[in-house]
């Protein structure tokens, strides 16, 4: 596949040590490890050394890991940096980001440590979570700030609570948001993902929130619980419509080729590069939902 799929990334509270050893068992394409909300302030240092000692022991079993950390404006931001580098997960991100100056503030202290940890520069990705109006509004500098960035995403609640409102069923308070951060990613050239679904007994509401995100443009959404991923996971896998003209594109391309013709139809009608693309992406998809399987070394990127 040309990307990494991320359309589920998994919540795993830092100072929970049976969630964390237990968190690659729900198969997740993402797992986050979380230093910031989720823990009080008096437990900080200890989840810390929990979630490092964790990712330096256990076999996450290539699932991509991922640690929130506290921002630099407490006093943990910098002490998290320093031990996630050399606990080396695959995506330190920073939560309530409102500026570009955020991001290379942090990629500053990230570089340094890599130079102490004999890390090439760069190995160390970065996530950005967009929570406020500054950071809406900023959404595009953001998400172009770091090469190291490979995506950003939206926080709702802290959005909501600064405009004054609050979560509702059909998200219109946040419609705007959700557009800006996927516009911001897509110019960018980067991910885009979906904030929490916080009613885990609304299995409905979660499916229609997750329908909304798909069409929206999104890579896909953090979770909070295991029951949600297997929902996403299956919104988010391609039709038998849509995976059926995706391979009669990619079989009229190869056949083009084949004929050295640079004119591709499916049906009688023309092919254009945006259409060839949105088929790569669903044959992607398909293949990491467990729909199809490719030959060994095909590839529908190619």
């Amino acid at each position: 596949m040309s990307e990494r799929l991320r359309r589920t990334m998994l919540y795993v509270p830092g100072n929970n040590a049976g969630m964390i050893r237990d968190a690659a068992i729900y198969h997740s394409d993402s797992i986050m490890f979380d230093l910031e909300d989720s823990v009080a302030y008096r437990q900080k240092d200890a989840a810390r050394m929990l979630v490092y000692k964790n990712l330096k022991t256990l076999d996450f079993e290539g699932i991509e890991t991922v640690v929130r950390i506290n921002g630099l404006d407490t006093p943990y931001g910098k002490d998290d940096i320093k031990a996630m580098v050399k606990a080396h997960p695959d995506i330190i991100r920073l939560p309530k980001t409102e500026t570009a100056q955020d991001i290379m503030d942090v990629e500053e202290l990230i570089a340094q440590e890599e130079e102490k940890q004999h890390l090439p520069l760069g190995t160390i990705k970065m996530m950005a979570a967009i929570e406020s109006p500054l950071g809406i509004i900023n959404a595009y500098s953001i998400a172009t700030a770091s090469d190291r960035l490979i995506g950003i995403a939206i926080g709702a609640e802290d959005y909501v609570t600064a405009m004054k409102t609050k979560r509702s069923p059909g998200g219109v308070e946040i419609l705007y948001a959700r557009s800006a951060v996927v516009t911001a990613a897509r110019a960018a050239g980067i991910g885009a993902f979906d904030t929490v679904y916080s009613d885990l007994n609304n299995e409905e509401g979660f499916a229609e929130e997750v329908r909304l995100i798909k069409q929206l443009g999104f890579d896909g959404k953090s979770v909070i619980s295991p029951r949600q991923i297997g929902p996403v996971h299956e919104i988010f896998a391609p039709t038998d419509k849509e995976l059926s003209f995706a391979q009669k594109v990619i079989e009229a391309i190869d056949e083009a080729k084949s004929k050295g013709s640079g004119v591709i139809a499916v049906n009688g009608k023309m092919i254009d590069k945006p259409i060839v693309e949105r088929a790569e992406r669903i044959l992607e998809l398909a293949e990491a939902s467990g729909i199809i399987i490719p030959s060994e070394g095909e590839n529908y990127a190619e």
